[in-house]
């Protein structure tokens, strides 16, 4: 069935520019223009509105994702005391264990961690676990480390008289991770991706790139998204987190590893860092060098796209060294396919100018995260007490490595920050260094096309060309020129040409 849009501004990143229509056939565009529109079987009728290319969000995890959209008040809470509130309301109406997500104790005036004796005196007999916002740190009561059988990990830290103090990291949060998601039903798992799939469109976000966790989520999770990814109102590319090629390539998929852990995460202090936090500690890397490059040269040469995780330098330095021995290998026209493959970087926040120059000679791409800029990379955020004044000041370098030819995209890792895409347009264009600071085009341009190219969509999605992906969202504005991004919202978000959105 064919399609019109008709409105005010139709903006396309691709030739011709703009038009006043688009014309869609099922899930393709036919074309865009102005003038006399061509007849159609429908016409949609979207009167000062301005059409723009979808968004595409890099980095998601949808079932986390739709699981913390119950836990605002967590998100919202001010302090340990408040936190803890939070966590006695909720398990006291529980009939199970009670997990929460979503607190950032780097806000709080006072950011220490309640005790295991704290979280035992509000749960009663629940098993309690609260994720911190990104994932890689949770507290949790001794009820809850029982259960998971984790006493023995090295993750759980203990006092100095070896007593559990409820804090938990490594590899022991991942194993916890995996515990409360092995308690959720198919249903829920499904009902939790469909909601969050659900927001993304709401915020006019067409694709996502879905990390798959299998190490903290199970495979049920993997197997529950395949089973109805072509049903979620917007289109999902999945990454897996495994080392496990035979399984990937099993599953169809082009890319292995996506956001595979390499190190963890500065708030946690659990990325690996080559110079001490200013609290102490160097942070973890979570492979031996051998293992990573073995991985690498066998996920290359079975012809996917590789991606890991690595957010401190150190993590960097590991991964960009596993890379450089894959392609010394090579020869001069193995070496254009592999440049060609994009192989990915999520993260890369503490990513020197010299590793920027080596990540561009290898042709990896980077998925960054603007919000976690905006969020904690301003003067007397996370990043300077965690890192010190000197080395926040150089994180997240997005101008730079767009200079310096590397293939970026553009995602939130939500939950860890809200899929908001025009948010991170604006974080984009306030970076709290102003040398790293993009226009409103180029923020707008590497959250479409950018983000296209990292998963090889370019040739459908991130523009309005004719028989490219009928993806697109319409403003009450025009999102190139409006001085105030967070007045605007949605009217229609489109994506593979069926209407997904409507306010």
């Amino acid at each position: 069935m064919r399609t019109l849009y008709r409105a005010d501004l139709v903006r396309t990143l691709t030739h011709p520019d703009t038009g006043t229509w688009l014309l869609t056939d099922g899930r393709h565009v036919q074309r865009v223009g102005s003038g006399d529109p061509p007849t159609s079987d429908r016409v949609v009728d979207l009167p000062g509105a301005t059409i723009v290319p979808g968004f595409i969000d890099t980095h998601v995890h949808l079932t986390w994702t739709g699981a913390s959209l119950a836990d605002a008040e967590v998100a919202a809470s001010a302090s340990a005391a408040e936190l803890l509130s939070v966590a006695g309301r909720r398990c006291a109406a529980a009939d199970g264990p009670v997990v929460l997500s979503g607190f950032d104790e780097s806000s709080w005036e006072r950011p220490e961690y309640p005790g295991v004796a704290e979280l035992d005196a509000v749960s009663g007999r629940a098993a309690l676990v609260i994720m911190r916002a990104d994932g890689h740190l949770a507290l949790a009561n001794a009820a809850a480390i029982s259960a998971a059988g984790i006493e023995a990990e090295a993750g759980v830290a203990r006092d100095e008289h070896g007593n559990i103090t409820g804090r938990v990291t490594e590899g022991a949060v991942e194993r916890l991770a995996r515990w409360a998601a092995d308690a959720r039903t198919d249903h829920q798992v499904q009902a939790l991706q469909l909601r969050a799939a659900g927001v993304a469109a709401a915020h006019g976000v067409t694709a996502v790139h879905e990390m798959q966790m299998p190490a903290s989520s199970g495979m049920r999770d993997l197997e529950v998204f395949m089973s109805h990814r072509s049903r979620l109102p917007v289109d999902a590319v999945p990454l897996v987190a495994t080392m496990d090629l035979p399984l990937v390539i099993g599953q169809g998929l082009a890319s292995v590893g996506g956001d595979l852990p390499v190190d963890g995460s500065i708030g946690a202090r659990t990325a690996a860092v080559s110079s001490p936090y200013e609290d102490g500690g160097l942070g973890a890397t979570y492979y031996a060098d051998d293992a990573l490059a073995e991985f690498f040269h066998a996920g290359h040469m079975a012809g996917l796209q590789v991606g890991v995780h690595a957010i401190g330098d150190r993590a960097i330095e590991q991964v960009l060294v596993g890379w450089e021995r894959v392609y010394r290998m090579l020869d001069s026209r193995e070496r254009r396919h592999f440049r060609a493959r994009r192989h990915r970087i999520e993260h890369c926040e503490m990513i020197s100018p010299r590793q920027v120059e080596r990540v561009a000679v290898l042709g990896l791409g980077v998925s960054v995260q603007p919000a976690f800029d905006r969020a904690w990379g301003a003067p007397g955020g996370l990043y300077g007490s965690a890192l010190g004044p000197e080395r926040a000041a150089s994180m997240n370098p997005f101008r730079t490595m767009i200079e310096r030819g590397i293939e970026v995209g553009v995602g939130s890792d939500a939950p860890v920050t809200p899929i908001d895409p025009l948010g991170t347009v604006a974080a984009l264009e306030s970076h709290h260094d102003p040398a790293q600071r993009l226009s409103r085009i180029q923020a707008i341009r590497l959250h479409t096309i950018g983000s296209a190219r990292l998963a090889h969509q370019e040739d459908k999605k991130g523009a309005l060309g004719p028989g490219m992906h009928a993806d697109f969202v319409a403003y009450p504005g025009d999102p190139f020129e409006a001085e105030a991004l967070e007045t605007l919202d949605p009217i229609l978000t489109v994506s593979l040409g069926r209407d997904v959105y409507a306010a």
